[in-house]
């Protein structure tokens, strides 16, 4: 019994401590501040997040990181030392640039390919065309082993034709021409010019003193032959067209240019053609025609070039590639996947040193080659975005950043320089007068005008040199920063 006892009180004490431990962890427990006290020190130097986004969608907002509901990817912090950063642009973590897949390019003066390019086909010149006829009715004797294609000289032999009809004036001017009556011979000979003879068969008459009553029918001119319609043993009635030669000293590139840019096209400039026959080389024509009709199923305007034929190398037929223009001087270039058209103005991703990034308002110009010409807005060595600047526009949007505008830039690496082509008219004391071409960026038209141009910049050109320059437009008298005379092409 008294065993018994004791152990009833060993369990009554161990309750009681249990009871006491307990209640002394709840009190610690629910101290205030004791999470704070107890939590590593670690956690006291990461960095604040405010919230988590859709890269794809910056707009919404989540407070628990995971995945996109909406991409199939991980969701991505916005740290508050990144919301309180008050240098230009917007940095945005280099982790994420990457797995944008951004790619950037520099800007950099160039000059833009042709602005219009158009597939062609090579065709016959159909202007350059003769027609040979029969002069008298008659017999085809002899068919110079010719058929359609062939490509023959000029004064190559065609048919040989019989005319009887013939004999009889003949014979007669012979006689009268023995007679030495000067009026009549003349009469008589003219009387065969008429019936159709050609000058060279009469004076082979007047050589033999003899009747000829077959002539050898030439072709005028050098070329493919597109049609032969007579064969040895057919009678030909006056006037039945024999063969149809087309020359090939030039043929036409028959391009079919979109409507849209008809309107940019003007006849005479130059075009610059690659055919699939000659991979690599590059030759020219002339914009000589812009056909009237509009193809209703394609809607197409058909653009007529002349290009001379040297060696007989182009072919109708051959297929080829046209370019029209790229005859502007140098001007600044970017990606065209670089620009970001909103509908009220159109901007580049500027990639800023530490990560950071700016929108920038650009004027640009041409577009060809996948290359934009840049008006306004950017100077030549800096840096944009040319892939995922969508997305890091979004981003800066969201942030609140605004865009450098047009101002801004030009002050941003101090006066603009811009860059022009023409002809030195005339030197002077500190001074030298150019006729060069627009100047897009200062909407300048080709002109002839006077610029300051210090001893610092080499002078060593003449006038009537061609000259590249480089000039400042800052005031009302522009100053040359550099001059480049062109070498002269042979």
């Amino acid at each position: 019994m008294i065993r018994l006892e004791r152990n009833h009180l060993r369990w009554a004490t161990a309750a009681a401590g249990l009871i006491i431990i307990g209640a002394g962890l709840g009190w610690g427990l629910s101290r205030p501040g004791a999470d704070r006290a107890e939590a590593p020190e670690a956690a006291s130097g990461e960095r604040e997040v405010l919230y988590w986004y859709d890269p794809m969608v910056p707009d919404q907002r989540f407070d628990r990181p995971g995945k996109s509901p909406y991409m199939d990817m991980d969701l991505v912090p916005r740290y508050a030392d990144e919301a309180s950063d008050t240098g230009a642009g917007v940095r945005i973590d280099p982790a994420l640039v990457q797995s944008l897949g951004a790619r950037f390019a520099t800007v950099r003066s160039g000059t833009l390919e042709g602005d219009v390019a158009a597939t062609a086909v090579v065709d016959f010149n159909a202007r350059d065309v003769a027609v040979v006829q029969a002069r008298a009715a008659g017999f085809v004797e002899r068919v110079y082993d010719r058929a359609p294609g062939d490509v023959i000289r000029a004064g190559a032999p065609l048919v040989d034709l019989l005319v009887p009809e013939w004999g009889g004036a003949q014979l007669e001017y012979l006689a009268l021409r023995r007679t030495g009556d000067a009026a009549l011979t003349a009469a008589a000979r003219q009387r065969l010019i008429l019936l159709g003879m050609p000058e060279s068969l009469v004076a082979a008459v007047e050589r033999s003193g003899r009747p000829r009553t077959t002539v050898t029918v030439s072709s005028p001119i050098g070329g493919a032959i597109r049609t032969l319609g007579v064969r040895a043993g057919m009678s030909v009635p006056a006037g039945m067209t024999l063969a149809e030669i087309n020359g090939l000293s030039t043929v036409w590139l028959n391009a079919a240019i979109p409507e849209a840019m008809a309107g940019r096209l003007r006849v005479g400039r130059t075009v610059g053609v690659t055919l699939a026959a000659f991979p690599g080389e590059r030759m020219t024509g002339r914009l000589t025609a812009l056909l009237p009709e509009i193809a209703g199923d394609s809607r197409t305007v058909t653009a007529r070039i002349e290009m001379t034929n040297r060696g007989g190398r182009l072919r109708p037929g051959m297929y080829g590639q046209i370019v029209f223009g790229g005859e502007s001087g140098t001007t600044l270039l970017v990606p065209s996947e670089a620009v970001i058209r909103t509908g009220r103005r159109t901007l580049v991703m500027l990639a800023l040193e530490g990560g950071r990034y700016q929108p920038a308002e650009v004027r640009v110009g041409r577009e060809a080659g996948g290359q934009t010409q840049i008006l306004a807005g950017l100077n030549e060595g800096e840096r944009v975005v040319a892939s995922g600047q969508f997305l890091l526009d979004s981003e800066a949007s969201l942030s609140g950043v605004e865009a450098r505008n047009l101002d801004q830039a030009a002050a941003a690496d101090g006066p603009a320089i811009h860059r022009a082509s023409g002809r030195v008219q005339a030197i002077g004391e500190g001074t030298i007068t150019l006729a060069h071409g627009p100047v897009p960026a200062l909407q300048w038209p080709a002109m002839t005008m006077t610029f300051r141009i210090p001893e610092t910049v080499d002078q060593d050109v003449s006038i009537g040199d061609q000259v590249d320059f480089t000039f400042e437009a800052a005031d009302s008298e522009p100053t040359v920063r550099s001059l480049t005379r062109k070498e002269a092409t042979r």
